[in-house]
This record gives structure tokens, sequence and C-alpha cells, in this order.
């Protein structure tokens, strides 16, 4: 089991290589709050000093330490600069294969990389600190240094600073595969640690977290730390340790580590002798690496299974980003074929990728034609924007100045023709819509089906462009056909057309069937024409017309109808005096007497009460325009759909390949049009190293089976 921790080590090395927190691997975490002793208990697991010390904030950044256990006869040792073996020596990530055989060297520079990055203000960074120290002198351990809990920013330091160095301390321990090491000072109070206070935010149940007590000699007289190294304060299910840290005068006289665990040992013996082979620092570092030993057994099924997870997708990934081109020539026309294979497919609704959140494609394109354009057809009134005003001007401008007998043809088709026009604006709304839907599908392709594109966004931008140039030259061809189904429907108006002529011949039997029902209507005491009135403007006792004179039948016409304008004349003379009156009043406008008269000053009326003929008139022509109308908004419904299927979809979807290759395939076009984009090659490098990362990682969990430590 003691093999463990080293293959955790490796996986370190491995991540560490990649640069790469991807995977969250088993290691213990040193919280507490400043000048608790943090760094003093690192220093005594590794036996020499080697970290900052000072008053107020020292660590600044992280510090994952490797503690690495080596043979004390074994020949894989370093030399220094003077070429003499040494047995200990610690090398650090950022330097890469530079040793550092001086300790001196080494605390040196973690005090300039932690300037480097968190500046010279007392600031903190998150960025880590790697530094892996080979001693036979220790047990292999992996251990996290952070920053000191703290309260109130002292100097440059930011208001924020104990939020940050929280938020810093949390990310770390909330790992599940972390070890929390909790470390108070042993002359405060316990109920107060803030360390064991974060801990248990993360870790309710105290399964991963150790609590150690330090500065047992720096307690007041009289009191001791039995209850609490007992336990009887504040329970912590992996126990308590106490240890005693070397003063800040033993510090500044040069008193090794060593000296200082043999006086630590003397103490415990004297003070806490039933305690003392159960506390101190050597049972410390063996607690730990047992601590950390039986945690990384248990993590190690669900951190093989993560890798596992992690290099399929970093597999999928690097496939997604494709190799390096070889053969420009037939990868230039692989992905030309692809882009419009897979264009012609998300019309078709055959696409590999289909969308699920919208419409796209031919599905939107039917919509398109079935919902959008049918119902706004289906919205357009026959006689929307007409009068009756309208309708009545219009018969009267085709009579001429002669009054007609009959319904003149031409106020029929000039009023049709135009109600027809407004067929026109919806239909070219419609190509419109699917060109534009057109246009989506070339992003839709370039997200979704063809990725190899985005290698090479200068190919994409010349696809781009290709596709919107075919659809752009399309479009006008597109916009006349339409046009023009418009204009054969107003070029001739086809009163013959069977649905038309069927319903002409209703709507004629319909008139005369209401006019019979009306007549059939009035009182058989009341004339049928309503100007046969006596002078008196009673009407005769009989219900028959009177006979005509010789000289009114040799005239062919009753001079007391209302038909002729002798009777209106006639009815005028022998009206009552109010009638008279009323006839004989002046026209509202009607000038003085002497002067010339001005028709154009005549007011004329903008609405009024239709005449029984008017009306009918009217009615005939609303309803031949609107059963007309309804014939040609059918024909248009049906035709403007295959008309943009036939002048746009399927001449671009026949088109597009050979457009595409007859533009882009091209010899001098090639170099230039596959160049990677600038990140790409750089992606490509980095999905492959973290491939190869996990790829050896697993191989090193591999070998726990092999030497049957699983």
């Amino acid at each position: 089991m003691e093999a463990l921790i080293p293959v955790i080590n490796k996986l370190q090395d491995v991540f560490n290589t990649v640069g790469a927190d991807v995977i969250q691997l088993p290691q213990i975490a040193v919280v507490g709050t400043q000048s608790s002793g943090k760094s003093s208990v690192l220093e005594s697991l590794v036996g020499r000093d080697l970290l900052p010390r000072g008053t107020g904030i020292v660590t600044r950044r992280p510090l994952i330490l490797q503690l690495v256990h080596v043979d004390p006869e074994d020949h894989r040792k370093t030399a220094d600069e003077n070429g003499l073996e040494v047995e200990e020596w610690g090398k650090f990530l950022h330097t890469k294969n530079k040793v550092y055989t001086e300790f001196d060297e080494i605390r040196q520079e973690i005090e300039n990389e932690t300037e480097r990055v968190s500046g010279s203000n007392k600031g903190i960074s998150d960025e880590p600190i790697h530094l892996k120290i080979f001693s036979p002198h220790v047990v292999n351990l992996t251990l996290v240094d952070l920053p000191g809990i703290t309260k109130v920013p002292v100097g440059d330091q930011p208001k924020d600073i104990e939020i940050q160095i929280r938020d810093l301390i949390l990310k770390y321990i909330s790992n599940p595969n972390c070890i929390i090491l909790a470390v108070t000072a042993a002359n405060t109070d316990m109920a107060t640690s803030e360390a064991l206070k974060v801990a248990r935010e993360v870790d309710p149940d105290g399964r991963r977290t150790l609590a150690v007590v330090t500065k047992l000699d720096l307690m007041d007289a009289g009191t001791d730390a039995m209850d609490v190294l007992m336990g009887r304060v504040i329970p912590v299910k992996l126990g308590l340790i106490g240890v005693v840290n070397r003063s800040q005068l033993d510090i500044n006289n040069k008193k090794s580590v060593a000296d200082s665990i043999r006086d630590e040992y003397a103490f415990l013996q004297k003070k806490y002798p039933s305690l003392a082979n159960r506390n101190g620092t050597k049972y410390l570092a063996r607690t730990l690496n047992r601590l950390l030993m039986h945690h990384i057994r248990d993590c190690l099924p669900e951190l093989k299974t993560r890798i596992n997870v992690l290099a399929a997708q970093y597999q999928s990934l690097l496939s997604s980003y494709g190799e390096p081109v070889e053969d420009k020539s037939a990868t230039l026309l692989q992905l030309i074929t692809k882009f419009a294979a897979e264009y012609c497919n998300t019309i078709e609704g055959t696409a590999k990728y289909i969308e699920t959140a919208e419409l796209c494609g031919g599905a939107r394109i039917c919509y398109i034609f079935h919902e959008t354009f049918g119902r706004t057809l289906e919205s357009v009134d026959p006689l929307g924007g007409l009068t009756t005003i309208d309708v009545l001007t219009a018969i009267r401008n085709a009579t001429g100045p002669r009054p007609a007998l009959f319904v003149p043809e031409v106020s029929f088709e000039l009023l049709v023709k135009r109600q027809i026009k407004r067929l026109e604006e919806p239909s070219l709304r419609c190509v419109e819509l699917v060109h534009e839907e057109m246009q989506r599908i070339i992003q839709h392709c370039s997200n979704y089906s063809t990725q190899e594109l985005l290698r090479f966004p200068k190919l994409h931008d010349a696809i781009v462009e290709v596709v919107t140039s075919l659809l752009r030259k399309r479009l006008p061809i597109t916009n006349d056909m339409v046009h023009n189904l418009v204009a054969i429907e107003l070029a001739y108006i086809n009163t013959k057309h069977p649905d038309f002529a069927d319903a002409c011949g209703l709507m004629n039997n319909n008139i005369d069937e209401q006019r019979r029902n009306r007549m059939r209507e009035l009182p058989a005491a009341v004339p049928r024409d309503k100007s046969l009135k006596g002078p008196s403007g009673q009407a005769p006792p009989s219900s028959e017309p009177p006979a005509p004179t010789e000289q009114e039948g040799a005239k062919g016409e009753p001079e007391t109808s209302t038909g002729t304008w002798r009777g209106m004349l006639k009815r005028g003379d022998e009206a009552p005096a109010e009638d008279k009156a009323r006839l004989q009043a002046p026209l509202p406008a009607s000038p003085q007497k002497g002067h010339a008269i001005n028709l154009l000053d005549v007011p004329v009326p903008v609405t009024r009460k239709l005449s029984a003929r008017e009306q009918r008139d009217c009615e005939v022509i609303e309803r031949l325009i609107k059963s007309y109308f309804l014939i040609v908004r059918k024909n248009i419904q049906d035709s403007v759909p295959k008309a943009v299927m036939h002048f746009l979809v399927n001449h671009v979807k026949d088109s597009l390949q050979s457009e595409l290759v007859g533009q882009l395939y091209k010899s001098g076009l090639l170099d230039d049009l596959l160049t990677e984009s600038e990140d790409m090659a750089q992606r490509r490098s980095e999905a492959s190293d973290m491939l190869k990362a996990l790829q050896k990682a697993s191989q090193v969990i591999a070998e726990i089976r092999e030497i049957h430590l699983w």
C-alpha cells in the first residue's frame, strides 16, 4: 500500500506537464489562521527550513508540496554544482528541470515566484506553486499550504482580502478527494477555531478532517491541552494531534528541525506522558501518510472512471479538430462536397444533425408556404379597400356620357384587377422569407454539420460567399417569376372560367329569387309601380294602371311613368304645394341672378342613399369581384410556392456543388483556403497533450493492478 502515494505523485506529474487541473487528485490541504503555525508544521514534516517566514501574511499563493521518499542506498541521487552527491534536493515545476540542492535557494525562489504573480503589496493569487522535495527523511505525502485566514486588511491589501482568502481555501478543500489538516494554536479557544469552522462547511461529518494543535508549550501557566487532545472539547473523527513548533527565537538562532523534534519529544514526555506516543511531528507524519494512503485507495476506482471518461472526451475533441492536411486538393474537394451534401440534406430533412429547438431548413420552408404565406393570403379581404362609392363610381365612369341599361363589364375588370394586384406584395414577401431561410441554412451547416470548416476560416468565408452570391443571383429571377404570375392573372380576366361561370349562374338565380320575394311581399292594394299616383298623391282605386290615350299610345310611353323624363316633369307640375316649394328651392350654392354658373362649384355628395338599381348593380359587381378574386387567390396560393421551389430552392440544390467546385477548386487558391486558424493548431496540440497525459495516467493506475494494490 505504501506504493499508492508515488502513484498519485506520478499522476500529479503527468497532469502538471500539461498544466491542467481536470482531475482532482487526493491531497492534504493545510488550513489555519495567520501565525497559527501552518508553515512550521510543514517544515517539521519536511525536516528542513524551506518556507518563507515573517510577520503578517507570508503565504500568498497556494504551495503544492510533494514529498518523495528516496532510499538512502538508492544511487539515483543528484549532484550539486560542485559535482558532489546530495541526499536531499528540490524541483519547481515552473523552472522545469532545474535542481535545487540548497534549501535557502528554494525559499528564495518561493518568495520571488510569489512576488512575480501576486506582487509586493500583500495581495494573494490562486495560481499554485508546485514544489517537489526528494529526501530519505520524509514520508510520501502531497500537501497544499494555503494562505492564512485573516479578518482585517493590512498595508495595501484589498478591502475584501478576507473573502478572497476564504474563497481560495474553499476551492481546495471542497475537493472530495482532499484531506483537511485544520491547524489551531493551543493558546486559543478551540471553540473559536476558524480552521475547524471552515472545514465543517465542506465536511460536516468530519470524515476527512484532521485537527492539529500547535504551540503546546505556549499555553498559560496552570493550564494544559489534555481535554483538547483527548477530544473532549471538540471531537474530530480523524483525531487531534498536538505538536510543538520552533519559536521565532529558535529560528533566529538557526535551531535545526531535528533538534526541535527532539525537544518536542522531551516536552511531550514531561507534560503529557500518557499521550506522548500519539502526538508529535513524527506521529503526525505517519498518521498523514496512513490517512492519505487509505484515502487514495478509496478514491482510485472513481479516479480511474473519471480518467477514462475524460480520455474519451478528448479523443472526440481531437477528432473534431482533424489531422494536419497532407493532400490539400483532396481535402478541399472533400470539404466542398460534404458541405453541399449537408446543405441539400438540411433542405430535404435528412441531415445528420436535426435541430430540435426550432424549425429549420426544408421544414421551415414548408411552414412559410402553407402557414405564413397561406394564412396571409386567406386574410386578404376580396373587397378590402373597396367602398360602395368606389364601385358605383367605376360603374358610372365605364358608361361614359350615356346612361347604361346594364352593368358595364369594364367596371368589373377594372375593380377586380385592382384587388388582384394586392396579392403581389405577400407573394414577394414569401420569396424573401424563403431566401432568408436559405441563408440561415448556411450557418446551420457551418455550426453543426461540417465542423471541419471551423479549422479553415478562409475556406468557410469563401463557401459562404459563393452560396450567398448564388442565392443573390436567383432572388431577382424568382421575384420576376412571381411578379409575372400576378401579371398573368391581370392580363386576362377569364369570365368563362368554369368556377366563375357557375358562381355567376348561381348568383343571378339568387338575385331573381330575391326580386320575386320582394314583389310578393308588397300589399295587394299597393301598385307595383309606385310612380302611378294621382294628382293628389293617392293611388287609383283599381290596381290596374289606366289605359293610355291615343297620343300617349302613339308616343309609346305613359306621361306619368317615372321611367321617362316627361313623367318626371309632369309629376313636378302636379305635385302638392309643399313639394313644389321644395323642388323650386334654389341649390345651396346657386349664384345670384346675372352671374355665370360654375358647375365645378356645385358640391358633390360624398354619401347618399342609393337607389334600388344602384344598390343592385353594386351588389352584382361586388359578388363578381369576390367570386373571381377567390379563384385567382387559389391559383396564386398554389403557383407561388411551385415557382419558388423551381427557380430558387431546387435550382440552388442542383447547382450548388458545381458552383462551389467551379469557384473554389483552383490550384492557385489551395494554400490560401486551407490555411488553419491561428489557434486551431494550438488547440489541437493541447488536446493531443492532454489525451497523452490521460492515457499515461490510465497506465499508471493500471500498474496498481499489476502489483495487487487495488
